[in-house]
């Protein structure tokens, strides 16, 4: 039996659950989500508590049991607390503006780049005193979403690790090589 797929998932009070057509549907405070139930696992909803099961024991069933009750809590979570991912900007001259559903990086190039937010996340950007680095916050209720929004941002200049110059994730650890040894 899978371990995560096991456990049940309370649904708190504020928030709706519904199954259709193998997709849960929740929403709650902060919008909707769905998620699907893939092919050999069933789910129930009773008394505000989801559960799901599989059909059989094969192989590629009960790799699917712990996903389908993952992307489930994943979907609840998102449309009753959200998720948010920070991003150090980092660098002499290294900037981010945030205008409107587009964010704006000064990142040593000889342009800035404009990167479209899509539907659903949002950006706000803070200054930190103590390490003098833009800090971006992206917010939303789809956590894959948010995380490839992130990994795409930190992709349009990834930390070198001379400097530790770049974008990186809040908290990431940079290795630092040493640089040339002279005489």
């Amino acid at each position: 039996m899978s371990r995560i797929g096991k456990l049940p998932i309370n649904v708190p009070q504020g928030v709706t659950a519904e199954l259709k057509n193998s997709t849960l549907t929740f929403k709650g405070p902060k919008g909707e989500s769905s998620s699907p139930v893939p092919s050999g696992i069933s789910a129930s909803i009773e008394d505000g508590v989801i559960t799901f099961t599989r059909a059989d024991e094969t192989g590629p069933v009960r790799a699917k049991h712990g996903l389908a009750r993952a992307l489930a809590q994943n979907s609840l979570t998102g449309v009753t607390a959200g998720f948010q991912r920070k991003l150090e900007i980092i660098g002499v001259g290294y900037k981010v503006n945030v205008a409107g559903n587009t964010v704006e990086f000064h990142l040593g190039y000889s342009h800035p780049i404009h990167f479209p937010l899509p539907q659903g996340v949002k950006a706000t950007v803070e200054l930190d005193k103590a390490t003098k680095a833009h800090v971006l916050t992206l917010e939303g209720i789809d956590k894959q979403l948010l995380g490839q929004v992130a990994a795409n941002i930190r992709s349009l200049r990834k930390p070198e690790p001379y400097k530790g110059k770049g974008v990186r994730y809040f908290g990431e650890r940079i290795r630092i090589k040493a640089g040339k040894s002279g005489k």
